[in-house]
């Protein structure tokens, strides 16, 4: 999550006024981070227009939800707090609480590692992408499966390795619906 923040603001990626989802997210921190962004937080004060930030949905298991849900109030700003919401997603399941094609931008930071979960992630991808939608997932390579999760995203999403960061050996891939490359 820490690679993928620092890829985020690293690029100057505008996320103002763009609905974001995170899936797995566990603390929150990617989420929070997206919406302190898509505020403008680092380089504009909090006197700015909060009608133009990032629309973040932080989802995640629901054992994980009250955790997510405390962290989001306890390090957000309150007139940030509408924009960041925290909702239940096992993947695979629950795909009819989330509009078909809904998002920007899809988040993802170390989620690739139960193989058993692959294909109800890939479900979960296709159902809230768009033609426009851009996936972000960040990982790290440890084990063959992980190999094979990235061969079943390409049979699914045109994808390019993005960022590497050595001293972490974390990977950001970006993914898109058919040979669309836009950019944020």
């Amino acid at each position: 999550a820490v690679v993928l923040c620092a890829y985020l603001e690293m690029e100057g990626i505008d996320l103002r006024d763009r609905s974001v989802i995170e899936l797995g997210a566990g603390t929150g921190l990617l989420g929070i981070v997206v919406t302190l962004l898509g505020k403008g937080f680092f380089a504009v004060s909090f006197k700015a227009n909060h009608n133009c930030s990032a629309r973040a949905t932080i989802t995640d298991r629901a054992a994980a939800l009250e955790l997510l849900e405390s962290n989001v109030q306890a390090n957000l700003p309150p007139e940030l707090h509408p924009r960041a919401v925290v909702k239940e997603l096992t993947w695979g399941k629950d795909l009819d609480n989330f509009s078909p094609g809904a998002f920007d931008l899809i988040l993802g930071a170390d989620i690739v590692y139960l193989e058993e979960t692959f294909a109800e992630l890939l479900q979960t991808l296709e159902h809230l992408c768009s033609e426009r939608t851009v996936i972000l997932l960040s990982c790290r390579i440890r084990y063959e499966r992980d190999l094979k999760f990235l061969k079943m995203l390409r049979e699914r999403f045109s994808v390019s390795e993005v960022h590497y960061d050595s001293s972490k050996d974390v990977h950001i891939y970006k993914a898109q619906r058919g040979s669309r490359k836009d950019d944020l």
